[in-house]
């Protein structure tokens, strides 16, 4: 009754391989592109934008970088915030260096210098895999936060050690430095995510991704099948970083503004990233953005109700915080491995399948 396909049918290969085949879902997918690109401008006001559109719109772009290497092409990286520093410090760079180049150009240039960096740090998966890669990603996050945090030349020799983002327009309208309306740094983000997301997709769905999944499930029975794993490794390694990279520029220059690379690219965004494909999904980029709603929309939802409505200390419920997203982990490892993409699939099949029983 609620969903339903009874009327589709397709005259082509092509439309029958679309990315959404069934009418329902194409509705429902254009009708959240039109009220996010049209009506949520419109309504959003500052604390919205900073509390949770904008990191969630930038948390998703790394997910997707991230579900891409560690989903479906099933190679561990714990090096996520390392390489969303170099996105920002090259966003930065960039900014300083070339100051009358639009700041867009900056962010896909940041994001293909992060894409380099990341298939260097990407080599060491040729000869080794699955904890020892870990580990060699883990090393990459902690050299490329010591190398932005002693050399001085990439923070332009400031006493603080701290960049700022210097002011940027897009179409005359500012996005970067003080004064930023909260609608422009909404819509250049959603714009990024929009990009990002529909390549992502694609990419996944072809040969490229094909050769990623193939990886993934069996490397040795890949390779005797014709995909070479030089090739497929080190391009999942390059598009991942470039998103990630892309999602660290926006999170410096877009959202905080001034940025020190300790406080925000440590080991803690590394994780926070991975947790959000591992609660969402491994392998979907749907799962990708529904790891990262449900990780940024949680402190806020605790802060209203533990500290605001309940009155309990803030440290107290940040503490909390860490216990649910502890719990959250282990139950979908344990229950549900492939997350929320798969709750939301198998909810799909039950309303096609409704009232009868599954």
């Amino acid at each position: 009754m609620f969903y339903r396909e009874a009327g589709d049918f397709k005259t082509s290969y092509v439309a029958d391989n679309q990315t959404f085949p069934i009418a329902f879902d194409r509705y429902r997918y254009y009708a959240v592109l039109a009220i996010a690109f049209i009506a949520v401008p419109f309504l959003v006001n500052d604390y919205w934008v900073n509390a949770i559109l904008v990191p969630f719109l930038i948390y998703s772009i790394a997910a997707i970088g991230l579900n891409i290497l560690t989903g479906y092409c099933g190679q561990v990286s714990l090096g996520t915030g390392g390489f969303m520093a170099v996105g920002a410090y090259a966003c930065y760079k960039l900014m300083t260096g070339f100051p009358d180049v639009n700041i867009v150009i900056h962010i896909i240039l940041a994001g293909g210098i992060t894409a380099a960096v990341g298939t260097l740090f990407g080599l060491p998966s040729l000869r080794i895999k699955g904890f020892y890669l870990a580990v060699a990603t883990l090393a990459a996050q902690f050299f490329l936060v010591w190398l932005f945090n002693r050399v001085s030349w990439f923070y332009n020799y400031s006493a603080s050690g701290q960049i700022n983002a210097p002011e940027r327009t897009v179409f005359g309208v500012a996005v970067t430095g003080p004064g930023v309306e909260p609608w422009a740094m909404y819509m250049i983000c959603l714009v990024f995510t929009f990009v990002c997301a529909v390549i992502a997709r694609n990419l996944t769905r072809g040969t490229l991704g094909r050769s990623w999944m193939a990886i993934r499930d069996m490397d040795i029975a890949a390779e005797i099948i014709g995909v070479n794993p030089l090739k497929a490794k080190l391009t999942a390694f390059a598009v991942s970083s470039f998103f990630v990279g892309i999602s660290g520029a926006l999170f410096f220059a877009v959202y905080l503004g001034a940025v020190e690379v300790g406080e925000a690219f440590g080991i803690q965004k590394s994780f926070i990233v991975l947790f959000m494909i591992i609660i969402g999904g491994l392998g979907s980029i749907f799962g990708s953005f529904a790891g990262a709603a449900l990780l940024v929309v949680l402190p806020v939802f605790l802060k209203l109700l533990g500290v605001d409505l309940l009155g309990f200390p803030t440290d107290i419920m940040a503490h909390f915080q860490l216990v649910i997203v502890g719990l959250l982990i282990i139950l979908f490892l344990v229950l549900e491995p492939h997350g929320l993409a798969q709750l939301w699939r198998v909810a799909k099949e039950k309303l096609r399948l409704w009232p009868f029983p599954h």
